[in-house]
């Protein structure tokens, strides 16, 4: 490997040795050969599968694409948009070939584990919308919910009597994961129903009441949600398959 050139800085050749050396050096190393062993799972995967192909013409429209959106329609500056990313127009268009390609692998490995997945994350994928009202006794919270109950603002109770920094957007937490939601205010929060204020709530020492804004249940009609949800089992078959590779690596 010593012998290797792989690049010249200020016309010195720099072996592929020493660039191992400077990765491990820089403690960038595992990284860099975690990305090789990244493709290499995903390229013997594309090999094997007969199911993934892209239409040739598919590949072309989306470098039309991108030139247009890029401005590059004009061929030398497109050519001198490749020179200066460091690539020539064959890599470019290997480069957006292998995009689709890995896309369809992703589907192809997770689709059919996709719904189970989705269904044991789910408590996690929900939101729910809350905006709280927090004290550091419950003698105070009962009032304070008796005084709800009687017509006062619990906006304005939030500003006047909360001790967290929300109390200055009128109590508002925003969407939260019903998953990341402590069990007892949980439970509580999912019998309720919008506008309703459940507790008092005893949370690590301190007592809250908690308004039920809106609920945001999870969908994988949600393209995006799915797609994310896609990466994560894409990114986990990646990790099983790399695992079980043995893998050398030879300095001299």
């Amino acid at each position: 490997m010593q012998n290797l050139s792989f690049l010249h800085v200020d016309d010195q050749p720099i072996s592929l040795e020493k660039v191992v050396k400077y990765l491990q050096f820089s403690g960038k190393l595992g990284h860099f050969i975690g990305d090789i062993l990244r493709h290499y799972v995903i390229e013997q995967e594309l090999k094997k599968r007969e199911d993934i192909s892209i239409s040739p013409a598919v590949i072309e429209q989306a470098i039309i694409d991108f030139r247009l959106q890029n401005k590059l329609t004009d061929p030398n500056i497109f050519q001198e948009w490749l020179k200066n990313n460091g690539t020539d127009y064959e890599t470019f268009h290997a480069t957006i070939a292998f995009s689709f390609k890995l896309e369809k692998l992703k589907i192809a490995i997770t689709e059919s584990k996709l719904q189970e997945y989705f269904i044991k994350r789910k408590i996690f994928l929900d939101r729910v919308v809350i905006s709280r009202i927090i004290v550091d006794n419950r003698e105070l919270a009962e009032e304070l919910h008796a005084q709800i109950e009687e017509g006062a603002s619990f906006e304005q109770l939030a500003k006047e009597y909360s001790l967290t920094d929300d109390r200055i957007v009128n109590g508002m937490m925003g969407p939260v994961s019903r998953g990341s939601i402590p069990d007892r205010l949980r439970a509580a929060v999912d019998k309720a129903s919008p506008g309703e204020v459940v507790g008092p709530v005893e949370l690590e020492e301190r007592y809250g009441l908690f308004r039920v804004e809106q609920f945001l249940p999870a969908s994988l009609e949600d393209t995006q949600l799915r797609q994310t949800l896609q990466n994560e089992l894409f990114e986990k078959w990646l990790a099983e398959k790399i695992q079980k590779l043995t893998v050398k690596l030879q300095l001299k």
